[in-house]
């Protein structure tokens, strides 16, 4: 497997026997898509003219949303390697290598701290949100990206990912309560067998709810109804199931809820399905007008060590990067058992995450996978249609096509015009080979399918011209 040579590979610490240090109780969980709200906030800027961005990079400090102090050693962490950018006076600043991002998303509550420290925390009778960066990270995001091959890879580390921490078995999310985003980057790097890490940014999640509400809210749809009540944060969640426009306090409802049989890994499937709307709905010129309501909520809850000119790089990249080459993973891995440990883990494939690792965030990236024999897949249908004898034809071809093992999942609460191919674990190569076979479709690379397959098949309109008993 190739890594950066900017960063010398470590050999990965493959846990076997370690010292468990107890979880922090947390109510609540936050869930969120983080690195997108930094991305749009300068995305118009970039889209809009080359001009406009060059006075916002001189008119800002060259770090001004560094909000921590970083020591030598911490610093080093991340790479110093071969220059980021090419910079001219008449263009934009643009990327010249594959760029590695953590995004870390921090949620800190009023019983995690001293009270006496926080005006008024000890006269409100629940637990409160903070505006502070030092505590348990929610979301962890590793974002590459990657000017070789035009893609713009998000991998989700789920929290509760059972890790090296600074020598200690835990979950990955104490990382940065004990050590802040050197440690954590550390702490995933290891986990990755020795990707480079080049720059930090950590998202407070006070923010997120003004952030959509700038945005104009969001269209998306919730997969089932969503009702929870805890009192102790005054956290009270109730969507009904279907697509709808949400604001700021809804997307944080559906982005907190975990209250079901995936628990955390249910809301990283929905983490992925909000960054695809957001993309899709808020990266075009319209944006430009809502541009300083947005940078004035994330003056106040972002901390990167990126500087001015990196940011208008990697937004101007976003911009340009179609929804086919945004590809979104998540940890391989599995659940763990009672019987194994006290605590719930998502415990990591360490084999799968070097396949990942290799295809995804290596030297040969931009070399195509080979695709996996149809006979060795997990192919999962989830039906849109409401149509059984679509279902049954298209059961049919795939067992023509020499796959074998295949069976019907739970169904869709919304209608699909086209159908969607979903690389479950990340194998592209498998995905458009079906896609070929099927002659339907569009081919995506996310999370968001059955968490037992390879490739999720999510049944469209446009698999019953043919194959359907209503048309």
């Amino acid at each position: 497997m190739s890594i950066p040579p900017h960063k010398k590979q470590s050999a990965r610490q493959y846990p076997k026997k370690a010292t468990v240090s107890p979880q922090r109780k947390q109510p609540g969980w936050l869930k969120i898509p983080k690195w997108a709200w930094l991305t749009v906030a300068l995305a118009s800027v970039a889209t809009v003219s080359a001009g406009t961005g060059a006075l916002l990079a001189v008119s800002m400090n060259s770090q001004p949303l560094l909000q921590s102090q970083l020591s030598p050693e911490e610093a080093a962490v991340f790479s110093e390697g071969d220059p980021i950018l090419a910079t001219s006076s008449l263009r934009l600043p643009r990327l010249t290598r594959p760029v590695n991002i953590l995004v870390l998303g921090v949620k800190v509550l009023t019983s995690d701290v001293d009270a006496s420290s926080v005006d008024g925390a000890e006269d409100l009778g629940y637990h409160a949100l903070v505006n502070s960066f030092e505590g348990l990270s929610d979301t962890m995001l590793l974002l590459r990206f990657n000017p070789r091959t035009g893609q713009l890879v998000v991998m989700s580390v789920p929290r509760d990912t059972r890790a090296l921490v600074n020598g200690v078995l835990t979950k990955i999310n104490e990382a940065n309560l004990e050590g802040g985003p050197a440690l954590t980057a550390e702490s995933i790097s290891d986990l990755l067998g020795g990707v480079a890490i080049d720059r930090y940014v950590r998202i407070n999640v006070q923010g997120v709810e003004k952030l959509i509400d700038a945005l104009g809210g969001v269209t998306v749809n919730v997969p089932k109804d969503m009702k929870y009540q805890d009192d102790s944060q005054h956290l009270y969640i109730n969507l009904k199931a279907g697509e709808q426009t949400l604001d700021g306090d809804q997307a944080l409802q559906f982005l907190r809820f975990r209250y079901d049989d995936n628990g955390d890994i249910g809301r990283v499937q929905r983490q992925q399905t909000m960054m695809r709307a957001v993309i899709e709905q808020t990266l075009n010129p319209s944006t430009i007008a809502r541009l300083p309501k947005i940078l004035s909520v994330i003056q106040s809850h972002v901390d990167t060590n990126l500087s001015v000119e990196e940011l208008v790089a990697l937004v101007g990249y976003g911009s340009q990067t179609s929804r086919s080459d945004v590809q979104m993973l998540m940890l391989p891995g599995n659940f763990s058992s009672p019987e194994e440990y006290a605590l719930s883990y998502w415990l990591p494939s360490y084999a799968q995450i070097d396949t990942m690792v290799e295809q995804y965030f290596g030297l040969d990236a931009a070399q195509a996978m080979e695709a996996t024999s149809p006979s060795y897949l997990r192919v999962v249908i989830q039906d849109s249609t409401g149509d059984d004898v679509a279902i049954q034809s298209m059961i049919d071809t795939l067992y023509d096509s020499g796959y074998r093992n295949v069976i019907v999942g739970s169904d869709l609460n919304e209608p699909l015009a086209e159908t969607r191919i979903v690389a479950q674990r990340g194998d592209r190569a498998s995905a458009s080979m079906l896609k070929q076979f099927l002659q339907v479709g569009e081919v995506r690379v996310e999370s968001t399918g059955n968490l037992n397959s390879d490739i999720t098949i999510q049944l469209g309109e446009d698999w019953l011209g043919e194959h359907g008993a209503n048309l």
